[in-house]
């Protein structure tokens, strides 16, 4: 495991409270659109996750007007059972990390491996509590977990509301960069919209 990177304080970033939200709506169609607040509202991520293209890339952005790229997520694969999410800096293009879903794992809970910009497994993503129950009742609220170096790095905890899907987002900064674990959240809430729209 990667000691040295996961203890390297994490660069300036927009993402420093400890406390986050993210919202989408029930209903997408075309994408599905993923708002990260601070808990006094502040928008400090925007991404519009398009829902048709075969190879899964999208934009991390700092402002709903989508001006300034944070991040850039990238599968490595087209079709694959184990697909590998590529997390960069989009202003210097430094790799932050990887995210690697883990496709039989997750068959009955959500099972993502974390890795360092060397590919060294340094954490995991993993579904939280009544997951098997969820896949037949979706409206059971989501509860992931991220974990570096064998500690929390961040809570994603579902909070039930009509009319839209909120998370409360309980982040740890001292982790890694902020930036690569609200990816990481956000891939899973993206895995998990994706299986509930089939």
């Amino acid at each position: 495991m990667s000691t040295d990177w996961t203890r390297q304080a994490p660069p300036i970033s927009p993402l420093t409270p400890s406390h986050y939200v993210i919202k989408r709506s029930f209903w997408s169609f075309f994408e599905r659109t993923f708002r990260v607040s601070t808990r006094d509202g502040q928008l400090t991520m925007l991404v519009r996750h398009p829902m048709l293209k075969l190879r899964e890339e999208f934009t991390v952005w700092a402002d709903e007007a989508r001006s300034q790229p944070l991040l850039l997520i990238k599968s490595r694969q087209v079709v694959a059972i184990n697909h590998c999410f590529d997390v960069t800096d989009a202003a210097t293009g430094q790799m932050l990390g990887t995210v690697q879903k883990q496709g039989l794992k997750s068959i009955v809970r959500d099972r993502f491996k974390i890795l360092d910009p060397v590919g060294s497994e340094i954490g995991s993503l993993e579904e939280q509590g009544a997951s098997l129950l969820r896949r037949f009742i979706p409206l059971l609220p989501s509860h992931h977990q991220v974990f570096i170096g064998g500690q929390v790095a961040a809570d994603i905890q579902q909070k039930f509301r009509f009319f839209t899907k909120e998370f409360v987002v309980r982040l740890d900064p001292s982790a890694v960069d902020p930036r690569f674990v609200m990816a990481c959240a956000l891939l899973a809430l993206i895995a998990e919209a994706r299986r509930e729209d089939r």
